[in-house]
């Protein structure tokens, strides 16, 4: 009995019971279908964070205040001994020949009004700098104005979204609006940009990190952001930054962290998610292998009779359990082919309806998925099939 005759014999008996040959296959294909999907949304969420850094640029430095220490909380979370200040964001700029831009930020939230129509939006505190750091484009007027970090006044720019808000049908530029309690005036309007890390940027307003400052009565920057020369000198320009501060607050009590440690640490975490992910939906597979394995048990106990005819006619023990063996194997392809097109589908249907969420199933998370299958049906294909080879041929032409 050659190849096709094994692959032939094994779809005629598989066909013979459609009914329970189509749950099998359907329990495969759901299992690989999961595998695929969950894969795909961990990959996107991967792809997607590190996409969001990617959009900011590179060379990227970020100065939190407060150490990051081995307890497991965030920097600046529950109080931090020294504030960041502008003091310090200008001895940076003096004491850095690495650093081509350097930008304070200061954030909080505030009502932001022209005449009857008002919103709450985030409100950052910046210098002119952040404009290119943070890679922005100005679509209509112009932005903060370049100078000295003290440098505040009463102007204000808008994100896109809010100026159309605020002033539908008309341009903002030069017109009045109050923040809280604070008269400002619109010099700026930003580029469409969307949500870049978390912070819809065409919802914001920026104003000077000194009026922001005052505005929201603090001392304290949220952030220092810098950008680099060159990517060769991220890491000794961060070690640099804490000796610096450090020397300044009698203490080490700030966290530098550069873009591409942030990119792999979330990547890293990501990954395994996603690994975790695949995990968690294959083991539904082994639901779908006893599933198999069942169905291949009721089919040598009804097709009893045939192993024996097979067996009188000189067919081999190893015959027969390559027999049983192929249709297991062939069912759970099968479902496993059918799993990976409709995971597929899925996918493209989420991205279709979420175009922003770059969810992608990885070509080993395809190849394992359908390789899995496979695995359960042979693994799962064993037992029967052995059973089978086993049976005496008298007692089975018997019936018995």
């Amino acid at each position: 009995m050659n190849a096709v005759d094994l692959g032939s014999f094994a779809v005629t008996a598989l066909v013979r019971h459609r009914l329970r040959t189509g749950l099998s296959l359907l329990g495969v294909a759901i299992g690989v279908a999961a595998v695929v999907a969950l894969t795909a949304l961990g990959e996107g969420a991967r792809r997607y964070v590190t996409g969001q850094f990617a959009s900011l640029g590179s060379n990227l430095l970020i100065v939190i205040p407060g150490k990051n220490e081995t307890t497991g909380s965030l920097p600046g979370v529950g109080g931090v001994p020294n504030d960041l200040t502008l003091e310090d964001a200008r001895a940076l700029q003096r004491s850095l020949p690495q650093a081509q831009l350097l930008a304070p930020i200061a954030t909080g939230n505030e009502t932001v009004s022209y005449r009857e129509r008002s919103r709450q939006v985030p409100v950052l505190g910046a210098t002119y700098e952040l404009l290119e750091i943070r890679e922005l484009s100005v679509a209509a007027g112009r932005f903060l104005p370049p100078g000295e970090m003290e440098r505040g006044g009463p102007v204000i720019v808008l994100g896109a979204k809010l100026a159309d808000e605020l002033f539908p049908g008309e341009s903002p530029v030069g017109r009045p609006i109050r923040i809280g309690d604070w008269r400002m005036r619109v010099i700026g309007v930003l580029a469409h940009r969307g949500t870049q890390l978390g912070l819809d940027i065409d919802d914001v307003a920026i104003v000077p990190a000194v009026t922001a400052m005052r505005m929201f009565n603090r001392t304290s920057l949220f952030r220092i952001v810098m950008k680099i020369h060159a990517h060769s000198e991220l890491d000794a320009t961060c070690d640099r930054v804490v000796e610096i501060l450090t020397e300044r607050h009698q203490e080490e009590d700030v966290t530098c962290i550069t873009q591409d440690s942030v990119v792999s640490a979330l990547s890293s975490i990501l990954t395994a998610l996603t690994l975790a992910l695949g995990g968690i939906a294959a083991i539904s597979l082994s639901v779908a292998g006893i599933g198999i394995m069942n169905l291949m048990l009721v089919s040598v106990s009804e097709r009893t009779r045939e192993v024996g005819l097979l067996k009188a006619v000189g067919a081999a023990n190893g015959q027969i359990l390559a027999v049983f063996l192929t249709e297991a194997i062939l069912l759970a392809t099968a479902g496993g082919l059918l799993g990976l097109l409709l995971g597929q589908a899925a996918i493209a249907i989420l991205v279709a309806i979420y175009p922003a969420f770059p969810a992608a199933t990885p070509l080993w998370a395809l190849s394992a998925a359908l390789g899995l299958s496979v695995g359960v049906g042979a693994l799962f294909g064993v037992l029967p099939a052995r059973r089978a080879a086993r049976l005496d041929p008298v007692a089975a032409l018997s019936g018995r």
